[in-house]
């Protein structure tokens, strides 16, 4: 796996614990671990939340079209359209 990749992943993780006060399950939560349908704490107020938070964490602007369901799917998901917007 690319550690880039492996990096973006852990920090992506570490905005969603700390945005959505997962800290008591943070040691649960990898790449394949579900997001949006899965958290309850993920609704669409937490949703936007997150997304400011990603912004500001990486210095990215998420468009419109890049809020979806296959982007909040899982954590590599997401991690994986922050990866897209870094390049």
């Amino acid at each position: 796996m690319d550690p880039n990749t492996t990096t973006s992943i852990e920090s992506v993780k570490a905005v969603i614990v700390e945005t959505l006060g997962l800290e008591d399950r943070a040691g649960t939560i990898d790449a394949s671990t579900p997001l949006l349908g899965a958290l309850p704490e993920l609704d669409s107020l937490a949703v936007a939340e997150l997304v400011v938070a990603l912004e500001a964490r990486f210095g990215i602007v998420f468009d419109g079209d890049d809020v979806t369901a296959e982007a909040f799917e899982t954590l590599a998901s997401l991690s994986e359209l922050v990866d897209r917007k870094l390049t």
